[in-house]
C-alpha cells in the first residue's frame, strides 16, 4: 500500500492570492511528507509502504474565448495570460517559494481574461524524492550502496517520460479526455532543470535574475565580477546583492546579511558553466554565465535556464570576422543565423526561421551608441549588422574543398562562432526573447589568426566596453517594460497561457 499524506481536495478560487496560498499549502504538505519519510529511511526505519507525494495543479475550464480581450482591446498587446479557446487546461506546479510572483501574475491574467474560477488541487503526478531535498540537504549521501539501491522500491525517482519538451516543441498532443497544457513545462521538468542549474552553474536557482548574459570567455566574467563588487561598495546602487559560485553572496553596502548567506562557500574549482548574479529586489537584475565553447554547452544551459522564464537573454562573445572590411574589435549585431551547430535539429527543424527581434536589436544598437558615443557613419565603422553562422566544428577552416566557406559566403554571413545560433534558436523554441552582439577577435579567412600578444591587447581594449554595452542594453530593455518583449512573434497558433 502507498504511504501518502492526508489528501487535500480541489477547491475553486476567483482570487489569485488565495489560489497561490492553496498551491503553497499543498506543495509544503507534500514536500514535508517526503522529507520526513526520507529522514526515517536514512535512519534505518522500515516505512509502512511505498512513499508517495504529488505536485499541486491548477486548472481552468472555459467555454468561450478570452472575454477581456474582446471587451478591452488594449489587452490584445499581451501575448500570454489566456488560453487558445474553449476547453479544459491544466498544469502541475512546483517551488512556489521561487515562482510565487510568477504564478500570481499568471493566475491574475487567467481570471481577468476569462472571468472563470481557478481550480487548485493535488495532482496525480508524483514528486520524485530527489526534488524534495532542501538546498543544503545531502542526507542520501550517508546511505550504504545497498540501501541506496532499494530507494526505488520505497520512493518515486525521476521519470524522464514525465518531463520531456513536447509542449515547448509543439509536438505534444493530449489524449482524448486529457486536459490541454497551461504551461510550457510540467513541474517535474522544472524541478529537473533546477537541479541541473545547481550542478552546472554552482549557484542556487534562487539567485538567477530575469535578464541573462551569456559569454564564451572568462575575461568577460572577470570584468563582471569586478563591476559587481564595485556596485556592492556603492550604498546608492540599484543592485542589492552579488552572488557567485558556491552561493557566496555579497550584500550592498549598508544592507545586513540574510539568514543563509553564511552557508555560501567558494568551490575548490569552478563548475562547468559558472554563473554570477547582480541582483535587484524585483529580480530584474543581470545574471551572467560563462557557457564555455561549443553549441552543446549553449543548448544545455539554455534548456535549463528557460524554466526560470527570463525576460530576455543575450549572447556577448567573440567571433571570427568573415569580411575583409572588418577590423579586430568590431562589433557584429546578428539579424539572422546560419545553423550549422546541429544540436537542435531534432527539436527545431532547420526549415524553422529564427528571426531577429526588433526590441532586442534596437536596445543593442542604442547601447553600442551610448557606450561608444559614436553615431552615424562612425558607428557603422565599428558595428556591422548581418548574418552570424554557428558551427559545431571549431576547425571549420581546415576542412578540404572550401565547402564551409562557400556556404557561409552564399548565406551572406559576416561572422562565425559556435554558440550564438544555438542560444537564439533555443530562445525561439522556449519563447524567451534573444539577441546577439559579438566582437571580432580574428579573421582566419584573411590571415589574421589569434596570437598571444594580439589576443591580450584585444582583450584589454574591448572586454570592458563590450560588457558595458550588454549591461546597458539590459537597462534599456528593463526601462521599456516586459509587455513588448514577450511579443506574439514567439508564440505559436495554439499557445499555452503561461508566459
Amino acid at each position: 500500500m502507498p504511504y501518502l499524506p492526508v489528501f487535500i481536495a480541489p477547491t475553486r478560487y476567483t482570487d489569485p492570492v488565495a489560489a497561490l496560498a492553496q498551491v503553497r499549502l499543498i506543495y509544503d504538505q507534500q514536500i514535508a511528507h517526503l522529507r520526513s519519510a526520507m529522514h526515517r529511511y536514512v535512519a534505518g526505519e522500515t516505512l509502512p509502504g511505498h512513499v508517495r507525494a504529488f505536485y499541486p495543479f491548477v486548472r481552468v475550464q472555459t467555454e468561450t474565448v478570452a472575454r477581456a480581450i474582446l471587451e478591452t482591446p488594449d489587452i490584445e498587446q499581451l501575448s500570454y495570460g489566456f488560453v487558445a479557446g474553449p476547453g479544459r487546461f491544466e498544469t502541475t506546479l512546483t517551488r512556489p517559494d521561487l515562482y510565487g510572483n510568477y504564478y500570481l501574475e499568471q493566475f491574475r491574467l487567467l481570471l481577468q481574461n476569462h472571468s472563470v474560477e481557478l481550480e487548485v488541487g493535488t495532482s496525480t503526478q508524483p514528486i520524485p524524492v530527489h526534488f524534495s531535498f532542501a538546498e543544503h540537504d545531502h542526507i542520501e549521501g550517508s546511505l550504504s550502496a545497498a540501501r541506496r539501491m532499494l530507494m526505488r522500491d520505497v520512493f518515486d525517482l525521476p521519470d524522464l517520460a514525465a518531463m520531456d519538451d513536447g509542449i515547448a516543441n509543439g509536438t505534444y498532443e493530449a489524449s482524448p479526455g486529457e486536459p490541454q497544457p497551461l504551461a510550457l513545462f510540467t513541474a517535474a521538468r522544472v524541478d529537473y532543470s533546477l537541479q541541473r542549474l545547481r550542478h552546472y552553474t554552482g549557484t542556487s536557482p534562487h539567485w538567477f535574475q530575469n535578464f541573462v548574459l551569456y559569454t564564451n570567455y572568462q575575461f568577460y566574467i572577470d570584468e563582471f565580477v569586478r563591476l559587481g563588487h564595485e556596485e556592492m561598495a556603492n550604498p546608492g546602487s540599484e543592485y542589492i546583492a552579488f552572488a557567485e559560485p558556491g552561493n557566496v553572496v555579497t550584500r550592498r553596502a549598508g544592507l545586513p546579511p540574510i539568514a543563509g548567506d553564511e552557508l555560501g562557500m567558494a568551490p575548490p574549482r569552478l563548475p562547468q558553466m559558472p554563473a554570477y548574479h547582480l541582483m535587484r529586489a524585483d529580480r530584474s537584475g543581470i545574471t551572467m554565465v560563462n557557457i564555455g565553447v561549443g553549441p552543446a554547452n549553449a543548448k544545455n544551459i539554455t534548456d535549463h535556464i528557460a524554466v526560470l522564464r527570463p525576460h530576455a537573454w543575450i549572447m556577448l562573445g567573440h567571433c571570427a570576422g568573415l569580411r575583409n572590411s572588418q577590423q579586430l574589435g568590431d562589433y557584429v549585431l546578428a539579424h539572422g543565423y546560419v545553423r550549422e551547430d546541429h544540436v537542435l535539429d531534432e527539436e527545431l527543424p532547420l526549415w524553422v526561421p529564427i528571426p531577429a527581434l526588433a526590441e532586442i536589436q534596437v536596445a543593442l544598437e542604442r547601447a553600442v551608441k551610448d557606450v561608444t558615443r559614436l553615431e552615424g557613419p562612425d558607428l557603422k565603422r565599428i558595428m556591422r549588422t548581418g548574418t552570424v553562422a554557428s558551427t559545431d566544428n571549431r576547425n571549420w577552416e581546415l576542412l578540404p574543398g572550401n565547402q564551409p566557406q562557400r556556404r557561409f559566403s552564399q548565406s551572406r554571413a559576416v561572422a562565425l562562432d559556435m554558440e550564438s545560433a544555438t542560444i537564439a534558436a533555443n530562445g525561439f523554441r522556449f519563447r524567451v526573447p534573444y539577441g546577439t552582439l559579438l566582437c571580432v577577435s580574428d579573421k582566419p579567412l584573411h590571415g589574421e589568426i589569434k596570437l598571444p600578444g594580439m589576443a591580450n591587447h584585444f582583450y584589454r581594449e574591448r572586454v570592458d566596453q563590450h560588457l558595458r554595452i550588454g549591461m546597458r542594453a539590459i537597462e534599456l530593455l528593463r526601462e521599456q517594460g516586459t509587455t513588448q518583449l514577450h511579443s506574439r512573434k514567439l508564440r505559436s497558433f495554439s499557445e499555452v497561457a503561461f508566459q
